[in-house]
């Protein structure tokens, strides 16, 4: 199943991170490249908050999708981070989410190429071995 993630339902979800996240402070914001990059950046903005080029104690880390847990995982040990994803394929337990999907489902992000989305599905299945 594939579901189309739009840019005004991305507007409404860093509203909703940024009325969770209000009243935290943090030493900056860390978007995971690629897919957390536009989620970091926007949250920069609203947040007031250091966009910065890696992880760091006390930061925001955030990012698009939380599948494997492979990406999130490398920053989990960092001291004082908070996690934040939009999208989540497995119950959260140490980082937050806006959103929980089927693990079968492709979520496509307002800004990825909508024309590569059967490739990028299928190199995803085969990196994985999930073929």
């Amino acid at each position: 199943m594939i579901s189309y993630f739009t840019w005004s339902e991305f507007d409404k979800s860093v509203e909703q991170i940024a009325m969770k996240c209000n009243s935290l402070e943090f030493s900056g914001i860390y978007g995971v490249p690629r897919g957390g990059l536009c989620l970091a950046v926007a949250l920069s903005h609203k947040l007031k908050i250091n966009l910065i080029s890696e992880p760091i104690k006390d930061s925001l880390i955030v990012d698009d999708i939380y599948e494997t847990g492979i990406t999130l995982k490398t920053f989990k040990d960092i001291e004082g981070a908070m996690f934040f994803v939009l999208f989540s394929k497995i119950k959260p337990t140490w980082w937050n989410t806006l959103y929980t999907s089927e693990k079968s489902e492709w979520i496509v992000f307002p800004w990825e190429n909508t024309l590569n989305i059967q490739s990028d599905r299928i190199d995803y299945i085969e990196k994985r071995g999930l073929s």
